[in-house]
């Protein structure tokens, strides 16, 4: 297969999708037939223009966030409705990897925020955890990485884990009582 044949076989896959029972389809019929322009070509332009918004828009990151948790929320909701338990599983995997990705993202975010071009990576990287496939970002890293690691150290994270709300527990009791007494010596 030469090159040329791999981009029409992508493009062609591209444009099919673009037909399927996707939410945003009857917007694209819509703008299609005002238009006449095709809906794989409107699509190719919003996606175009959604990558360059955010390389250099304003609110990028907050138009990550929102691409990275609407649509696993979303489909979390419906996993929850429904009486399969294969679907909650797929999105408490998502959420666990997501969760995981929050973390390490934390500690070098600051850094990574002078990199224009992060914004896009990480909606791409996002993307890939929940795209609807089978063996997605978020089975791929799971699998090989968090699970193993966790299984393999769950004694010790659970003394932390532990410990952790014992300490939470010990302050939130000692700040209640310190407020029951404040309250009661004012009446």
């Amino acid at each position: 297969m030469t090159d040329n044949d791999k981009k029409e076989s992508w493009f062609a896959r591209f444009e099919a999708e673009l037909k399927r029972d996707h939410f945003f389809v009857p917007w694209l019929e819509k703008v299609e037939s005002s238009t006449g322009i095709k809906r794989v070509y409107i699509a190719s332009g919003f996606l175009s223009f959604l990558a360059l918004y955010l390389v250099m828009g304003h609110f990028a990151e907050l138009l990550c966030n929102i691409i990275g948790f609407a649509y696993p929320a979303i489909q979390s909701l419906k996993a929850l409705e429904s009486s399969s338990k294969d679907d909650d599983t797929k999105w408490l995997v998502y959420w666990v990897t997501f969760a995981f990705f929050s973390i390490v993202e934390f500690f070098s975010e600051r850094l990574l925020d002078w990199f224009p071009p992060y914004f896009l990576i990480k909606v791409l990287f996002m993307v890939w955890l929940y795209v609807p496939i089978e063996y997605n970002g978020s089975y791929i890293l799971y699998h090989r990485f968090i699970r193993p690691v966790f299984i393999k150290n769950q004694l010790q994270i659970d003394q932390v884990v532990n410990k952790a709300v014992n300490v939470v527990s010990g302050v939130a009791g000692s700040a209640y009582s310190q407020t029951k007494k404040m309250t009661s010596k004012s009446e």
